[in-house]
């Protein structure tokens, strides 16, 4: 089974309790498959506090990824080939490849232009 990787619209699907998000991510559970989120991810979506117990209560059930150097490289050279500036998103772009993975969005845009750079193809669920 395909794991996921899970962006920032990913995250504050979560916080926000979207129903779509809440089903897929249930469903991901409950069949076992794999989630990830890497941490600049978290980084850029964690506020802490009350609003985010949604948010607290869906990493649970993922495997946050610190981001090694193979990874960073792999993101800078999708940044300079797609001409985007965004470094978390292109993390997420090189995660997902290196897992071979279906990135869970909000905003597909860039990712598909990161992937497309990387010569890769993504798979991607939209919110």
């Amino acid at each position: 089974m395909t794991p996921l990787v899970y962006d920032a619209g990913a995250l504050l699907a979560a916080e926000r309790n979207d129903r779509k998000f809440a089903v897929l991510h249930k469903t991901a559970l409950v069949g076992g498959r794999l989630i990830f989120v890497p941490a600049p991810v978290l980084a850029q979506a964690w506020r802490g506090g009350p609003r985010q117990a949604g948010l607290a209560k869906v990493l649970k059930g993922c495997a946050v990824l610190s981001t090694d150097e193979d990874i960073a490289k792999r993101a800078g050279v999708l940044l300079g080939h797609s001409g985007t500036a965004d470094a978390v998103d292109a993390i997420v772009v090189a995660t997902a490849i290196k897992l071979t993975a279906t990135v869970v969005t909000s905003d597909p845009n860039d990712l598909h232009r990161l992937a497309d750079a990387g010569l890769h193809p993504l798979g991607l669920v939209v919110l």
